[in-house]
């Protein structure tokens, strides 16, 4: 099947009592036993396995053409799961641009627990190459970066991964499955912020963990249990809702994307516009080689000569100042106070993010709305 039918069609036919053509949302807690050792179909104790949660779980792997999936209650829950993958002592590498909460995560806790981490730019293999240490067990993949759409060359981190024996992991929130799919270059795990344009419509948090490997598979379904890291069922029946509509909303994000940075390159308050799809972004040909599509992620930084941040943002109208990604609207925000505000100036600075920076969310208004608004606030 294409990639709209299984995200309609998967994970859906759940009812066999009175054949719903959705997915049924089972909110309960616990699951009576047939008799004593048998339990039915499987299920005894929501924190380990719901069937509302499962139908997404299968949908998830199909989508990124994994063997197993689960669903979890945030996207950062999603990442404490694969980071149990790892030992005390254990090295990974990951890039010096990526998401502020997996930064955070990595420096601030699990570091207190023995594991060690660098920050390097990825888009450099040499650079992966010369951090790798005798004790180095991973790759983390973040690409695009948030919030600077830095890309990585996924084939060459694992082609790397397989020399040293080094598990792969990628973040493939920002492109989805429809525009990006990791296996296919040979990552081993793939997570999800569902919050994001799995679902779509900012009123749910979650995350994924995909993996194509049957060790994963048993490891992380251990870890998300034994944490008890598992999404709600109604949580998890949004983010199945939301799938439905995922290829059409990737295509519209792109489209909005692709004509917001085009309307941005050419205005005289703008220096510069971060953006795939631009035929001048320096990592263009690696984006249509290993993307689908481009996505409905930009960021560009503002000449604060003719326009200062607090003033743009203040103007504008159709673009709520809020935090978060994916939604049918748009959304904007000041990375270096808000989204990635956690990370110490220098590492902001190292990263490339500056006071000017302004991170978009493309949602799905009419463009030339979007246009306009952008227009007025730039002045």
């Amino acid at each position: 099947m294409k990639f709209e039918t299984i995200s309609v069609h998967t994970g859906v036919d759940k009812d066999d009592s009175y054949n719903s053509v959705t997915t049924p949302i089972y909110p309960t807690c616990t699951f009576a036993f047939e008799e004593l050792e048998k339990k039915r179909r499987g299920y005894d104790y929501t924190r380990t396995m719901n069937p509302t949660r499962k139908a997404l779980e299968e949908n998830l792997a199909a989508l990124e053409g994994g063997i197993a999936a689960w669903a979890t209650c945030t996207g950062m829950a999603a990442e404490t799961a694969t980071m149990f993958l790892f030992q005390q002592g254990d090295h990974i590498i990951t890039g010096r641009d990526i998401y502020c909460g997996t930064y955070r995560m990595f420096e601030r806790c699990f570091q207190q627990f023995g594991l060690q981490f660098s920050f390097v730019d990825m888009g450099d293999p040499d650079q992966v190459k010369q951090a790798i240490r005798p004790e180095t067990k991973g790759l983390w993949i973040e690409t695009p970066s948030n919030p600077l759409l830095n890309l990585i060359d996924i084939a060459a981190m694992t082609e790397i991964a397989h020399e040293h024996n080094l598990l792969t992991i990628a973040d493939n929130t920002f492109l989805s499955p429809y525009f990006q799919r990791p296996f296919e270059f040979g990552v081993d795990v793939i997570i999800h912020s569902t919050t994001k344009y799995l679902n779509g419509h900012s009123d749910v948090v979650g995350g994924a963990v995909i993996v194509n490997r049957e060790d994963l598979a048993e490891r992380v379904f251990f870890y998300v249990n034994g944490l008890g890291l598992g999404c709600s069922p109604f949580d998890a029946w949004l983010v199945l809702r939301g799938v439905k509509t995922l290829a059409y909303r990737m295509e519209g994000h792109q489209k909005n994307a692709m004509l917001l940075a085009e309307y941005l390159k050419q205005h005289p308050a703008v220096t510069r516009v971060y953006y795939p799809g631009l035929k001048n972004h320096p990592q263009h040909e690696l984006a249509c080689r290993q993307m689908k599509g481009f996505g409905g992620m930009l960021s560009f930084e503002l000449d604060v000569r003719k326009v200062q941040p607090r003033d743009f943002f203040a103007r504008l109208e159709l673009f709520p100042l809020a935090e978060s990604l994916g939604s049918v609207t748009s959304l904007i925000e000041h990375p270096w106070s808000m989204s990635h505000v956690a990370m110490s100036e220098d590492a902001r600075r190292e990263a490339g993010i500056s006071e000017s920076t302004v991170r978009v969310s493309v949602g799905l208004e009419n463009a030339d709305d979007l246009i306009a608004d952008l227009d007025q606030a730039l002045v």
